[in-house]
């Protein structure tokens, strides 16, 4: 048990976790309702597998929200070098409209991943891999 009583499930840790890593971004109820219902399934039947979820991923809100994530992350642009900036200049719900069109007509393709490399401590470089916003909202 952590100091003063407290375990990694109290409120408290849970905001400070959210604050360090996206800018305490909630997930909305619909988005949550679905991540319960699929949980239960998988917990409930272990050696069930999912074929069809990718209507699940073309669902407004579950766009917006991955938006949203990649957005508060503040990646570097991909392989296109479409960034944040040009999609919100171009229109965030005309673009995730067009993206939600390209994966339900199957006609969605990732680009390649941007590869660079990052020093670690021991000097030697480690190879990083940035996708496009498009491949991130898709997750």
């Amino acid at each position: 048990m952590p100091v003063e009583g407290r375990g990694l499930s109290s409120r408290q840790t849970q905001e400070v976790g959210k604050d360090r890593r996206l800018g305490n971004l909630g997930t909305p109820i619909t988005v949550q309702r679905l991540q319960t219902a699929l949980h239960a399934k998988a917990k409930a039947s272990p050696n069930f597998r999912f074929y069809a979820l990718y209507d699940k991923i073309v669902r407004e809100d579950i766009l917006v929200h991955a938006f949203a994530l990649c957005r508060a992350n503040q990646g570097a642009p991909g392989v296109d070098r479409q960034d944040f900036a040009q999609v919100e200049g171009y229109g965030v719900e005309r673009w995730l409209g067009e993206l939600a069109q390209n994966l339900t007509a199957k006609r969605y393709r990732s680009a390649p991943v941007r590869r660079v490399y990052i020093p670690k401590p021991n000097g030697q470089p480690r190879a990083l891999g940035i996708a496009t916003v498009a491949a991130h909202c898709t997750f």
